[in-house]
């Protein structure tokens, strides 16, 4: 459920083979189901030349890596993701053209209120001046996120924005808009703090350099560790019933996930708010 995968497993037999996209210098580009890598025993083989050994990709005879451009478990729930956005947010759009002057209702009347509230709550206070233009990104940031979590905790699911790969994306489009928007007043207090003794300039300057990279680093960790910390909570809680191989064990390790399942949904939403909150009040 954690780790990333080129089969979605929901059960032991029922599994959900991907499409495997490859390519290397040697042989091209390849395409084929995951499926081709497993026999009926759900042994890994070697297929077409392929090799799949801990869930990397390699030519079979060289060992050599190859390209791999595959849709695994967490693309898959990517593009899920991305879908019920667009789904949805177009859906609302469409209520807003329909119903102009009126008031809302159906998605568009359970949407508007948290829109509102990132608009004026989170992007208006900490951006000020200017914040439309950001608006659209951070909203987009925002909902990209608490429908990543949200989804995350459905039995079976991928577990997207808890891969680091997704949060080091967010974290890289957040420092790109920063420093690209940033005016000469910001560039001068990171190379040449006004006000201060000329000793102290040569040692803030690195620590303000550093300081441009450690921002998003920190975006980045935050969302992945607690998304991850959450899902890792939750499965040790069900593994214990398989450990001790009793009723008792697992009616109580069942009550806690329950508990801690209810905490992982005002996790979702937090983190969705943290990540877009300090988005705004770096740049």
């Amino acid at each position: 459920h954690v780790m990333d995968d080129h089969q979605w497993h929901f059960t032991a037999h029922l599994v959900l083979p991907l499409p495997i996209i490859v390519y290397s210098s040697e042989k091209g580009l390849d395409s084929f189901s995951s499926s081709n890598f497993f026999n009926e025993h759900h042994e890994e083989v070697e297929f077409n030349g392929y090799k799949l050994e801990h869930n990397h990709i390699t030519l079979a005879e060289s060992g050599k890596a190859v390209f791999d451009l595959s849709i695994t478990k967490n693309v898959a729930m990517l593009l899920i993701n991305a879908t019920l956005l667009l789904t949805v947010f177009l859906s609302v759009a469409k209520a807003y053209r329909k119903n102009n002057g009126k008031a809302p209702k159906g998605i568009q009347s359970f949407m508007e209120p948290i829109v509102v509230f990132v608009r004026d709550e989170i992007v208006k206070p900490n951006i000020g001046h200017h914040y439309e233009r950001y608006l659209p990104y951070l909203l987009t940031l925002f909902f990209f996120i608490l429908f990543g979590n949200l989804l995350g905790l459905l039995p079976g699911a991928g577990n997207l924005t808890g891969n680091i790969a997704i949060t080091l994306t967010l974290a890289v489009l957040t420092f790109l808009i920063t420093n690209i928007s940033a005016n000469k007043n910001y560039w001068s207090h990171i190379f040449w703090t006004p006000g201060v003794p000329l000793p102290l300039r040569i040692i803030i300057l690195p620590v303000e350099i550093i300081g441009i990279f450690t921002k998003p680093f920190s975006l980045m960790i935050r969302l992945f560790a607690a998304i991850t910390a959450g899902h890792i909570v939750l499965l040790s809680l069900l593994g214990l019933t398989f450990m001790f191989h009793s009723y008792l064990v697992g009616f109580v390790s069942s009550a806690f996930v329950v508990v801690i399942s209810l905490i992982e949904l005002l996790v979702a939403g937090i983190q969705a708010y943290v990540f877009t909150m300090f988005t705004s009040l770096y740049i």
